[in-house]
């Protein structure tokens, strides 16, 4: 397999003139990398199509590939309780990922649970149209990247979370082709994905007491654009 053979999700995504429920029915049939193959279901946002805040994770995980939602597993419960505790609306935030497609591998020992794996970069870039296409139509006040790869989706490979994390960082969208789709720039607030919560152990509380820092900051960016 070459990243030659697939084309990218820019054929698949309608033009500027669709809607966000046609893009999202239009990602249903994407093959722009290779990630469709082994997934149940393409995983597209979902929350409000006006919100203020937009969330941008990693990639579907076991249960929300199951499911056809973004962060309805472990993950998406510690999410959904640090916007609370940051006093931030569910109401008012839409939820996405910047792949959209499962990518895992078998268990090992022959096990039937699909183990987790992170995506390659060209699987990240090949996806990325959607993304463009869902930030231009929400249109949020401020994105929050959560981990790492959310963060290279919109800043390159050389982003690291922790050098940027809790921090209002301006960025102004790009289309599929590299170009500016506009130029008026966001607010990026980084920080972890919520899943690093549950892989901490002995200092799972304070992991979280971070994150929900973090989502303060955008609580408070939000807060200043109106």
């Amino acid at each position: 397999m070459a990243t030659r053979d697939y084309p990218g999700a820019g054929p698949f995504v309608p033009g500027h003139a669709a809607g966000l429920k046609a893009v999202a029915a239009a990602a249903a049939d994407c093959q722009g990398c290779d990630l469709f193959k082994r997934a149940f279901q393409v995983v597209f946002g979902t929350g409000n199509p006006h919100a203020q805040i937009m969330l941008v994770g990693e990639q579907p995980g076991d249960a929300e590939d199951k499911h056809g939602e973004p962060f309805v597993g472990p993950a998406g419960r510690i999410l959904e309780r640090a916007l609370c505790d940051a006093e931030i609306s569910g109401e008012d935030t839409y939820v996405t990922n910047a792949v959209k497609h499962f990518r895992w591998r078998a268990a090992p020992n022959g096990g039937r649970r699909r183990v987790h794996e992170r995506p390659d970069t060209w699987q990240i870039r090949a996806c990325a149209p959607w993304l463009m296409a869902e930030i231009e139509r929400v249109d949020p006040r401020v994105l929050v990247t959560l981990g790492a790869t959310a963060g290279q989706a919109l800043f390159g490979g050389s982003f690291r979370v922790n050098a940027q994390r809790g921090q209002a960082v301006a960025w102004t969208p790009g289309g599929a082709d590299g170009k500016s789709a506009g130029d008026t720039a966001l607010l990026v607030v980084p920080t972890i994905h919520p899943s690093a919560v549950l892989r901490a152990r002995d200092e799972r509380d304070s992991v979280y007491q971070g994150l929900v820092r973090d989502l303060g900051v955008v609580r408070r960016c939000a807060g200043d654009k109106q």
